[in-house]
């Protein structure tokens, strides 16, 4: 029996330069980043050994120094950039990736930018 695993990182609220207008690009803005992450995880449910399962920590930590070291135009930049992180481990088989900016429109609580990828 295999167990398709998922780990979820949510709401993980970073700032960072995004936009293309001069406030935009003078600013730290908020950004909120929602992560799902699959992988088969059948060794590391039964062995409880850490060398089977995918390292969260790992990724969570190079998600944050991806966005607070780098500069963005377009929300689909930064996500396409966060998801080639999550896809990153070897058994990692499909993540998802969703990139909010708050109050990034006028009575909005904020613009999202999702995508999702298989590894092939």
């Amino acid at each position: 029996m295999s167990h398709a695993a998922q780990i979820r990182i949510k709401n993980l609220r970073l700032r960072t330069y995004i936009g293309f207008n001069d406030e935009e690009q003078k600013n730290l803005q908020d950004v909120v980043i929602n992560a799902l992450i699959e992988y088969p995880a059948e060794q590391a449910c039964h062995s409880d050994d850490v060398t089977h399962a995918v390292n969260y920590k790992t990724i969570c930590k190079q998600l944050i120094a991806h966005v607070e070291n780098h500069r963005f135009l377009l929300l689909e930049s930064l996500t396409t950039q966060l998801l080639d992180i999550c896809l990153m481990p070897e058994q990692v088989t499909y993540a998802e990736v969703e990139v909010d900016k708050p109050h990034a429109l006028r009575f909005a609580d904020s613009v999202s930018f999702r995508l999702a990828k298989h590894k092939s």
